[in-house]
């Protein structure tokens, strides 16, 4: 009995479980939030090429299966048609923060920037996109890089997206 005492005096609990470095489904939904259109907000939705259509369809679907590879490789093709398309920019840098490629996620985020709207919703998950790229590189070595946005400034960056529509007469 006294042995058991002992024993049970000498457990201890074990270590709390570390947090992971980066969570590449949370950081997606965060980014999807982040464009969500408001009913009193402009936005304008581009016609699409019936192929590339049915290879975005594609990815969703070997995205919800959990086959992140393969969704990057169908958005890679749609993307050998429509090389500046800043929303299949933008699904294709979603697609590299699932398959934890952070600097591919930054670089499709920032073409889909550069060849595309500065307001509206599609704006807002670029500008996310590249906070959750910031957040988990500052996890994972938490020093500032000069010339290089922080979470926070993308953060500001994403929010003077939002524009509200011309007034309707």
């Amino acid at each position: 009995m006294l042995a058991a005492l002992l024993l049970a005096a000498c457990s201890t609990t074990p270590p709390p479980l570390a947090e992971p470095m980066f969570d590449a489904p949370a950081a997606v939904r965060a980014v999807r939030a982040a464009g969500g259109a408001a009913s009193t907000e402009l936005d304008v939705q581009p016609l699409r090429d019936s192929q590339v259509e049915d290879l975005r369809k594609e990815a969703e679907r070997l995205e919800r299966a959990g086959q992140y590879p393969q969704a990057a490789a169908a958005l890679d093709h749609a993307l050998e048609i429509t090389p500046d398309d800043p929303a299949l920019l933008q699904e294709r840098a979603e697609s590299a923060l699932l398959n934890d490629r952070l600097d591919d996620a930054e670089r499709f985020a920032r073409k889909g920037l550069d060849g595309g709207s500065k307001v509206g919703p599609l704006c807002r998950r670029h500008w996310e996109t590249i906070a959750q790229v910031r957040e988990a590189r500052a996890r994972a070595l938490p020093v500032d890089v000069p010339g290089n946005p922080s979470a926070t400034d993308a953060r500001r960056e994403r929010d003077a997206c939002t524009v509200a529509a011309p007034p309707r007469y």
